[in-house]
């Protein structure tokens, strides 16, 4: 039997909190992979984003042959939400601006509350933000379950409902980024300018590989 060696490299509370610190200068350098790993031997297995299969605001199937060997940006919201949801939405039409028609590169909006964001609903809302496609920017709806489990246990961001919140869902405003291999490289307060010029200046350091 190997043996196998539980570590911990940043853990989930310090996940949730976005990187959310006072120090927000933007630092040069590789990025760490965050989340749990152990050693398997003289390998070190790092988390990952489990698979997963959602449909996007044009009708289309994005999964995780989707963004195999692609660099992405994954957050939570509901287009019904009334607190940070805009403002999300705000600071990642600035990714959306500078990366667009990137090939490497996609944003990944995943709906927590599917059954009111249908894809006409996420293709509607997607327009009325100025995306007319979906070749970047990925509005996905799906198994609410599904959502919740992807967001909770793959990208260790808080996605549930939540009837004492505004709109009944609980969620973070984190922006998760993840590279070709499907690691989590990064996590950003996506209602903070600040958080989002750090996540503008590590992407690059990325896609570069």
């Amino acid at each position: 039997m190997k043996h196998r060696i539980t570590l911990f490299l940043v853990s989930l509370v310090a996940l949730a909190a976005w990187g959310c610190g006072s120090n927000t200068e933007i630092k040069e350098g590789p990025l760490p992979k965050l989340g749990n790993f152990y050693l398997e031997g003289q390998d070190t297995v790092y988390h990952q984003i489990a698979d997963f299969k959602f449909v996007n605001q044009m009708g289309d199937t994005i999964s995780s042959n989707t963004v195999k060997g692609k660099v992405y940006v994954a957050d939570f919201f509901f287009t019904s939400c009334p607190t940070i949801c805009p403002i999300m939405k705000k600071e990642m039409l600035r990714v959306y601006e500078k990366y667009d028609g990137n090939p490497e590169f996609l944003i990944l909006s995943h709906s927590i509350d599917p059954t009111f964001d249908t894809q006409e609903v996420l293709r509607d809302y997607s327009q009325k933000l100025g995306i007319e496609d979906a070749s970047t920017w990925n509005f996905l709806t799906g198994d609410q379950e599904k959502i919740f489990e992807i967001g909770q246990t793959s990208y260790l961001t808080t996605a549930m409902a939540d009837q004492a919140e505004p709109g009944g869902f609980l969620h973070s405003g984190a922006f998760i980024l993840v590279d070709q291999e499907g690691h989590i490289r990064g996590v950003y307060d996506g209602t903070k300018a600040d958080q989002v010029d750090r996540l503008l200046a590590d992407i690059p350091k990325l896609l570069t590989k």
